[in-house]
């Protein structure tokens, strides 16, 4: 398929669904990649596996209910994250623990609960793997609200975010609000990967949260670029994946995330100053 054969697509009246499908898989993209950014400072990836665990349940509940899939994961994902805040304040545990514990603990209840559902089977992949073809006009504006609300957060809070992210003991040590800074970031990593889930779903939606910042991360040294250039390469990957998705009749989700993956790949080996290719030649060039 030709890019003027998938634009023409684009715009047939036929095809309704595989604009919506763009704008959300776009939008999730932009929102994951600002996120991803403090996630990859604070070296915290695991949460965002994490996460996409919490909000399984919300979601199996939400549809057994016949409710809204966005507010039920948001409901889960954000109560999952507070128990996660406040039990991490125990230092007998970590972090890590305390993840492992609620957020495995929050899927398990996940797929007792949708086992439940009337074709469980289909329903259970359309959660695990996403349904980007079969969004709703409904969600893509909730989506899109939840969206402009976490970026607006996220900036405002910006500098206090990266120092809680840098060090936090000293940012503990200066008196600001570790706990709480924490627990916005954990409840905006949520509504992140709950407006993503439907793009590539619980399985993949690490890699929209991690792939894009991760690789930003191989470009430049300084923040504010990573901020701007996470979100970009995530766009870049969801048009990318859905583009070849749609031409080779590909699963959507796995890939935007191979072509996620691919760009990492390429920036490992060739990102100006940090990449394989350009270290071995300088070392070559002594």
């Amino acid at each position: 398929m030709t890019p003027v054969e998938f634009l023409t697509d684009l715009f047939n009246p036929d095809l309704a669904f595989l604009p919506k499908a763009l704008a959300v898989a776009v939008m999730s993209s932009i929102v994951c990649g600002v996120v991803g950014t403090y996630v990859v400072l604070r070296g915290m990836a695991f949460i965002g596996d994490a996460v996409s665990h919490a909000v399984f349940p919300g979601l199996a509940f939400a549809f057994v209910l016949e409710g809204d899939l966005v507010l039920g994961g948001t409901l889960a994902g954000v109560a999952t994250a507070v128990l996660v805040a406040v039990f991490s304040q125990n230092r007998r545990l970590n972090e890590s623990s305390v993840i492992g514990v609620f957020f495995v603990a929050a899927f398990a209840l996940g797929v007792v609960v949708i086992s439940q559902a009337p074709g469980y089977a289909g329903s259970l992949e359309q959660f695990l793997f996403g349904s980007i073809t079969g969004i709703p006009t409904s969600d893509l504006v909730t989506d899109g609200v939840t969206g402009v609300v976490i970026l607006a957060v996220l900036f405002a809070l910006h500098k206090e975010l990266v120092t809680i992210s840098l060090d936090r003991e000293s940012a503990r040590a200066m008196g600001v609000a570790v706990f709480w800074l924490d627990l916005v970031l954990y409840v905006l990593v949520t509504l992140a990967v709950v407006i993503s889930v439907q793009t590539i779903g619980n399985i993949l939606v690490l890699a929209l949260l991690v792939t894009p910042a991760a690789t930003a991360r191989l470009l430049t040294d300084r923040i504010g670029v990573m901020m701007a250039l996470s979100p970009a390469i995530g766009t870049l990957g969801a048009l990318a994946g859905l583009y070849i998705s749609w031409g080779w009749d590909l699963p959507t989700g796995g890939t935007i995330v191979l072509v996620l993956t691919a760009g990492f790949l390429a920036a490992w080996f060739l990102a100006p100053r940090q990449g394989l290719i350009v270290k071995a030649w300088r070392r070559l060039d002594r």
